[in-house]
């Protein structure tokens, strides 16, 4: 990678950045170095490889699909410690991911992109040192769990005690015998309240939504397990099989509604698991007035146990701001705290941004998605030559595993890299047909229980439409491996001066 360009550059070569280390970044590089690109750089803002995995790392972190499912399919690891992999365990593994296949030393830590710009028919990069680099393609691989949504809530800044989003988690802050006060209810909350539940000197859990939450038990692999996988590779690959089968069942079948058992099955544990709360009042506050799988499904194996702690409170009285010793809600109790964790997720419509990028003729991304973000099949954006996206917008990460996800789209991704490379043109969707393409996937999300259900989620865009595939696996999965149809592309011939 380089800032400076020559005409010997051999046919078919070209020069790729890629923005983020973590899964879906080190996944880009080393699908890109078996195909030959080994002109590459990875930019990545942290000081590690393992994107949300690094970013995050408050008390009981875990993955909710199963470890051997949520990996690479061809770097299967015999040594998850249990079903539910611990969040250090995912980062491990994506950091040793990346220095087995040789693509560790592409990454260049602590260097934050905050400008992307289509130039002399290549992307001049900006730094937030002011360096620039060039690339002749730009993959962004940042993920949608990286900007940290903060609640509005007056006073919020005004707070004495410790304060902190789960996303930056302060470690120095001691918690046992303290004032613990969560806002939110989501999957990262849960994780807290079945951690911190007993530990404290008391938990304060302010919800807004209660949410559904299934039952799954998280068993340790026993060493012998573990030896048998590493022993027998065929074990790990039945094991990844098994449980890609059975969580696209439960996703198609149940979240989609292709599958009466399968809707039956999740209904029953969500249902039965509420059960298990034993006070009446307790349980009528804990459940949700919308169908299950309107939004995300949380997963726990003791959450509802955890809250019935004596220790914790759930407190479901509006808050109407924050003061400097505590929360005060709408029936005027000030809920006393030495600290306050924000557990309300994360900007998921951001994507890549607050990147800013410009495409050809000048085109900004912040108009071209002023309205709403757009993407041609999840992956690429009209007038942005090029560029092309892992875990764009309508990506199925409602309902299928962000590994698999990637996986599929980093193989479309390459064959169009190849066409670029090959042919030496630049590529981008026509605006006509990224316009029908997502008005056939708005439209059958508007059909979906993520619409349908009677919720208002992080799924949905601002006129509430999910920004989800709305479609099962399998098509996913067949529009990502057919061939790219040019016909849906500009493509326009690249005349820039190429390095030697």
């Amino acid at each position: 990678m380089t800032g400076q360009t020559s005409q010997g550059q051999e046919q078919g070569h070209v020069r790729i950045a890629i923005i983020g280390a973590g899964m879906g970044g080190v996944l880009m590089a080393i699908k890109l170095k078996e195909a030959g690109f080994t002109d590459l750089v990875i930019l990545e803002k942290g000081d590690r490889v393992g994107g949300t995995w690094r970013e995050n790392t408050y008390p009981g972190l875990h993955c909710d699909f199963p470890s051997h499912f949520y990996s690479y399919s061809f770097f299967q690891n015999p040594n998850w410690s249990r079903r539910f992999s611990p969040g250090p365990e995912i980062r491990e593994y994506l950091e040793s991911a990346a220095h087995v296949f040789g693509v560790h030393d592409a990454i260049r830590f602590n260097s934050k992109v905050v400008d992307g710009q289509w130039e002399n028919d290549a992307w001049t990069i900006t730094l937030d040192s002011g360096e620039t680099l060039v690339a002749d393609i730009l993959i962004t691989a940042t993920g949608y769990l990286h900007v940290p949504n903060f609640p509005d809530i007056a006073g919020l800044e005004s707070f004495a005690g410790a304060k902190f989003h789960t996303a930056q988690w302060d470690h120095s802050v001691p918690l046992a015998d303290k004032r613990i006060g969560i806002i939110g209810t989501g999957s990262t909350a849960t994780q807290l309240v079945a951690e911190l539940a007993g530990k404290a000197a008391k938990l304060t859990v302010f919800q807004r939504t209660p949410q559904w939450v299934a039952q799954q038990d998280n068993p340790a692999y026993t060493e012998a397990e573990k030896q048998a996988f590493a022993a027998d590779p065929s074990l790990l690959a039945k094991m990844y099989q098994d449980e890609k089968v059975e969580m696209v069942t439960l996703a198609d079948g149940a979240i989609l509604g292709g599958n009466a058992d399968a809707r039956a099955f999740l209904e029953g544990n969500v249902r039965d698991n509420l059960a298990r709360v034993k006070d009446p009042e307790l349980r009528r506050k804990l459940t949700p007035d919308y169908a299950p799988g309107c939004k995300r499904i949380v997963i726990s194996p003791r959450f509802y146990e955890a809250i019935q702690d004596p220790g914790c409170e759930l407190v479901t009285n509006r808050i109407t701001a924050v003061e400097p010793s505590g929360v005060r809600t709408a029936d005027g109790a000030l809920h006393a705290l030495d600290v306050l964790v924000i557990a309300t997720g994360y900007d998921t419509q951001a994507y890549f941004r607050p990147l800013r990028l410009i495409g050809a003729g000048g085109q900004r991304i912040e108009d071209i998605w002023r309205e709403r973000p757009v993407a041609f099949r999840t992956m690429t954006v009209p007038h942005m030559p090029n560029f092309f996206m892992v875990e764009g917008p309508f990506s199925p990460i409602g309902n299928v595993c962000a590994f698999l996800t990637a996986e599929l789209q980093v193989a479309h991704i390459i064959k169009l890299i190849r066409i670029a490379a090959e042919q030496d043109v630049a590529i981008a969707p026509r605006e006509d047909a990224t316009a029908a393409l997502l008005a056939t996937y708005r439209d059958a999300a508007r059909k979906t229980i993520w619409a349908t259900g009677g919720c208002v989620s992080w799924y949905q865009d601002s006129e509430g439409v999910p920004t989800l595939y709305p479609f099962p696996n399998q098509t996913f999965e067949a529009e990502m491996t057919a061939d790219p149809d040019l016909a849906e592309y500009v493509v326009t011939p690249r005349h820039a001066q190429v390095p030697a």
